[in-house]
């Protein structure tokens, strides 16, 4: 898909960007090109490959959530001053 330089003028007039006319130039051929790259990651098949969460296979370590210290609420209230 190709993105025309009057397309990205038209845009930039409509969101009400002031762009130079080269940078228009610039931004339609970056604007293409990302465009290309998104087609080809859609041509790509991927049946059966599972999603990932992130690219690394990696297991958090976790500890269990248990108690490890004893609620000494109680003997620190009456050091609270009233």
């Amino acid at each position: 898909m190709s993105i025309s330089k009057s397309d990205v003028e038209r845009v930039a007039r409509l969101a009400r960007i002031g762009i130079e006319p080269h940078e228009a130039e610039r931004y339609s051929i970056d604007l293409s090109n990302i465009l290309t790259l998104v087609e080809q990651m859609n041509k790509i098949d991927t049946e059966g490959i599972q999603p990932m969460a992130h690219p690394q296979d990696i297991q958090l370590r976790l500890r269990d959530d248990e108690v490890k210290e004893v609620n000494k609420r109680t003997s620190f209230r009456p050091l609270h001053p009233p």
